[in-house]
């Protein structure tokens, strides 16, 4: 499969460098094409793929690129679903896919695989039960997908009987036909991406395709505790386990401040280092999953007490004179900011703000109740001034996150959370909001070595 064939990829990205990668080496005839232009792209890719002899065309989408010659077409789950070339694609019959679905058609028959979607956590999880399954069978495990590893980057190193960890978000989900997980998790389902895929109700049913392709050989791990999951999944033909962070069920669950599996008490809360409730049912999700490949109790132990989560996402930084820190950087809309803000009951100084993109912060405001002071910054800063006014939390505004750190410290004391979770993107100032993450981790690590 994929050999000697002539293949369209639409989009650059990791996903389509590393897919016109492998096809060219398997001897296709690779069309790559992105709307940008070419200096605005990864130079180095593109000095790669022509030396390979990739026929690249940036900077628009001519009309006669795309015709009936094709016998795929890659799209990269970034590009709209309403596409030209996908609408093309499917009136010339010439099947479309992702790079995924590609790649998972390469796979060596006995590898298995282990999937993770939902609207919130399922990046945290990924990682989470990677480490975990990591300590407990070394190389024979992967990671892949949505977490900025494509899967297709793996494909030559992965052995039959392997087993890959892999994040997939809806965007992947859209245009997957033929994958089927061996285990496949879905965290959780609220609004989301609805730009993308036009409405909610179509965003569900794209989420559920985890499970399309399951049989009763299957496991689908599901939260219990969400009524969208349990509605959109009632009628998958997996072998379904469930769990909860409310109440004890038959599966995986949270009592009494201990995290059991099937009665079984495998960790106490107390023991997991990364903040909040919604972390704990991470932690429930991981364990779920590294149970059906029988990972002791003592591995999983291990692994959830020193996990510090996942780079940007309510990432524990450092303590300074009993102030702690959290880059939360990817909290880029309201609703991650709230869970941020949930997720600690000690007095807190929050920074707000970024992109002017009509966000309300008033739908932060029953999650502000420990919230001491607000630093608001960037494009929207005055508009972060009058909410924090309005509900008479002290507030004060910066153009710049490097000009407004030093007030997060002067206004706190020892035992205070300072957090940077904008609730807003980072494009008015920054190429990604990773870049402003970085920022804020340089400038605790400058105030630690200035107060040493």
């Amino acid at each position: 499969m994929f050999k000697n064939n002539k293949i369209f990829i639409l989009g650059l990205a990791r996903s389509g460098y590393q897919a016109a990668k492998l096809l060219i080496e398997r001897g296709n005839e690779v069309v790559l094409n992105d709307g940008k232009e070419e200096d605005k792209l990864n130079k180095e890719q593109i000095e790669e793929l022509r030396e390979l002899g990739v026929k690249l065309v940036f900077g628009s989408h001519p009309d006669e690129l795309l015709d009936e010659s094709f016998d795929y077409l890659i799209k990269n789950p970034g590009v709209p679903i309403d596409h030209k070339y996908v609408l093309k694609a499917r009136e010339l019959g010439i099947e479309v896919m992702n790079e995924v679905e590609m790649a998972y058609r390469l796979l060596p028959e006995d590898v298995k695989i282990i999937a993770i979607t939902g609207t919130n956590g399922k990046t945290t999880t990924t990682t989470l039960t990677y480490e975990i399954m990591k300590k407990a069978y070394g190389d024979k495990v992967f990671l892949a997908g949505n977490i900025g590893y494509p899967l297709s980057s793996i494909l030559k190193d992965v052995k039959s009987g392997d087993i890959i960890v892999i994040e997939i978000s809806c965007q992947q989900l859209e245009n997957l036909t033929k994958f089927n997980p061996t285990v496949a998790l879905m965290t959780n389902l609220s609004p989301a991406h609805i730009d993308f895929l036009k409405s909610y109700e179509n965003y569900k049913r794209v989420k559920a395709k985890l499970f399309q392709n399951h049989t009763s050989d299957n496991v689908a791990i599901l939260n219990i505790e969400n009524e969208d999951v349990l509605e959109e999944t009632k009628n998958i033909k997996s072998s379904v386990k469930y769990f909860s962070s409310k109440k004890e069920i038959n599966g995986g669950y949270l009592k009494d401040n201990d995290i059991y599996y099937y009665g079984e008490k495998v960790i106490s809360r107390d023991d997991i280092f990364i903040a909040g409730l919604h972390n704990v049912e991470n932690c429930i999700s991981a364990i779920m999953l590294v149970k059906e490949f029988g990972v002791s109790n003592e591995i999983i132990k291990e692994v959830i007490s020193n996990f510090r989560g996942v780079e940007h996402r309510l990432e524990y930084v450092d303590t300074i004179d009993g102030r702690r820190f959290y880059n939360d950087t990817e909290a880029t809309n309201i609703k991650c900011t709230q869970i941020a803000l949930s997720s600690f009951d000690k007095p807190t100084i929050i920074i707000l703000g970024g992109l002017e993109r009509g966000q309300d912060f008033n739908e932060l405001t029953p999650f502000m109740n420990n919230v001491k002071a607000i630093i608001g910054i960037g494009q929207c800063r005055e508009r972060v001034l009058e909410y924090g006014n309005s509900i008479n939390i002290p507030t004060y505004i910066y153009e710049h996150l490097t000009n407004g750190f030093d007030k997060c410290f002067e206004v706190s004391d020892e035992g205070d959370i300072i957090l940077l979770s904008p609730a807003s993107a980072s494009w008015d100032q920054y190429k990604e909001c990773e870049v402003r993450g970085a920022e804020f981790k340089k400038k605790v690590e400058e105030l630690k070595n200035g107060s040493n």
